[in-house]
């Protein structure tokens, strides 16, 4: 079984919901797992936005939440998670706002596409104090066993 990233409130390449997002409560959706690969110490989590600012013209990949050393035992993450909710040891990186935790969708033109990339790695990755996105990925080099991706879409009404 291949690792599988999935979420109640929308379908692979479908829209998110407002809740989810700046014109809605802005909170993280529900997120579930499985299939995760055996001698997997860990799990991260890199929440971005390859469309950013503009689909048709876009020039950056807007991050929007980043989270490592989730334990392997853990299977989702409840709506709305909060630090303290976060499973035990779990650790949180920045954002592209400069904070930790989840930042909803919220482009400022056209349909964008929010990519909820989950990684499977061989180790622990300790040390890395509220990591960027590159910053982790760095340190995950070399030591992704899988990882698959949700697609979710959003355009402000």
């Amino acid at each position: 079984m291949s690792l599988t990233l999935t979420s109640p409130a929308f379908e692979n390449e479908g829209e998110i919901p407002t809740k989810y997002t700046c014109n809605g409560e802005d909170i993280s959706p529900p997120l579930q797992w499985s299939g995760v690969p055996e001698g997997t110490q860990s799990l991260a989590l890199i929440v971005d936005d390859p469309d950013a600012p503009d689909p048709l013209f876009p020039v950056m990949t807007w991050v929007h939440w980043v989270l490592y050393n989730i334990p392997p035992t853990a299977s989702e993450l409840p709506e709305g998670v909060s630090a303290s909710e976060l499973p035990p040891g779990t650790l949180e990186g920045l954002n592209d706002w400069k904070r930790t935790g989840y930042g909803g969708p919220c482009p400022p033109r056209g349909r964008h596409r929010y990519f909820f990339k989950l990684y499977a790695l061989d180790r622990m990755l300790p040390g890395l104090d509220k990591p960027s996105k590159k910053k982790l990925e760095t340190a995950m080099k070399g030591q992704v066993l899988e990882e698959t991706a949700l697609i979710g879409t959003y355009k402000k009404k």
